[in-house]
């Protein structure tokens, strides 16, 4: 694990005309779409929940929804997500896990992003259903059985077991790297 965040803390380290050209390297019209992040993460044979997810990881970079995930776009989803404080993670985990929109994270929409995840990095240590319980037991305050941006926050850092194991399954640094590296090609 620890590559991962030296090889990506080599990369903020860079300046950004040299980030700048890998980006646009990797995609020379200077936008990614939905289909070609897909592609890039090699997404053909994952379930649908993780298709799921990454559409909605897309549509949350795409700040300006056009569609396309611009340099701009890219920079601040990587600043966010490599530098952002801890409120500022939240509320993007938040806004990934509430699928509808509605303002609020239901169990089914948690458990869906939390396989999505798992089908993703391919680790199943815990079943997201046990996850999804541990949270809801813990910061479901008002035992409604959905959560708001402030219980999920507030919950979130009053237990930090709780923000250790989001913030390790919310970890997006190996589709970053994909993304800024390029896809190695099949021979």
């Amino acid at each position: 694990m620890g590559a991962h965040g030296s090889s990506m803390d080599e990369v903020l380290a860079e300046d950004m005309h040299h980030w700048y050209n890998k980006f646009m390297r990797e995609s020379p019209s200077g936008l990614i779409t939905l289909f070609e992040l897909k592609t890039m993460l090699q997404m053909q044979g994952m379930t649908e929940e993780a298709g799921s997810f990454v559409d909605q990881v897309f549509f949350t970079f795409d700040m300006d929804g056009d569609g396309y995930i611009d340099f701009v776009e890219y920079i601040a989803a990587v600043s966010l997500l490599l530098k952002g404080e801890i409120n500022q993670k939240l509320k993007w985990y938040f806004k990934l896990f509430d699928q509808d929109g509605n303002g609020k994270i239901d169990r089914d929409e948690m458990e869906t992003i939390f396989k999505a995840i798992q089908d993703i990095t391919r680790s199943y240590e815990i079943p997201p259903d046990d996850i999804v319980t541990l949270i809801y037991e813990r910061i479901d305050v008002n035992n409604e059985g959905e959560l708001t941006l402030e219980e999920f926050i507030t919950g979130a850092k009053e237990h930090p077991d709780i923000m250790e194991m989001l913030t390790k399954m919310m970890d997006l640094t190996h589709v970053l790297e994909i993304i800024v590296n390029g896809q190695k090609k099949k021979e």
